[in-house]
């Protein structure tokens, strides 16, 4: 992935939900994701535009990557409705993904198909639990791939 300069701002606003403000905060104190994990596993931080406002958001997910592109799966732990997140990815895909201490601009788009099972399975996976939140809730849970 190659470095591009200003990807993830200082201007986008964090999450209100104190457990992703703290990875956010440590992955921007520290200048990577290196070393920032859920259940030991990887994460990666995703900037993305307001649906409605506009604003830059840090969305720190999943590490789930192929080829260098990644998913970004909507599962808000098998809740009922979608993360706000998607909703701001539906509207503007372009988004910057940072792994490790490298940023870049991608673009996003939701999965169907074959493409969303062999992703779907990249992410469970990498993060098991995602198997279990599909059980929780009716919902299929979206994934994008962002290349």
């Amino acid at each position: 992935m190659a470095d591009v300069a200003g990807c993830v701002t200082e201007q986008a606003e964090l999450s209100p939900t104190d457990w992703v403000r703290e990875q956010t905060e440590r992955i921007l104190e520290s200048g990577t994701t290196d070393g920032v994990e859920v259940l030991d596993r990887p994460i990666v931080l995703f900037t993305t535009t307001g649906a409605k406002s506009g604003k830059q958001r840090y969305v720190p997910l999943m590490r789930v990557e192929e080829d260098g592109r990644y998913a970004m799966v909507a599962s808000k732990g098998g809740d009922p409705a979608h993360p706000s997140w998607y909703f701001n990815v539906k509207a503007n895909p372009a988004v910057t993904v940072q792994d490790g201490d490298k940023t870049a601009s991608l673009t996003a788009r939701e999965l169907t198909g074959d493409e969303r099972e062999h992703w779907w399975k990249l992410a469970v996976e990498a993060y098991p639990p995602y198997a279990e939140y599909q059980i929780k809730t009716t919902r299929q849970i979206p994934v994008f791939i962002v290349e």
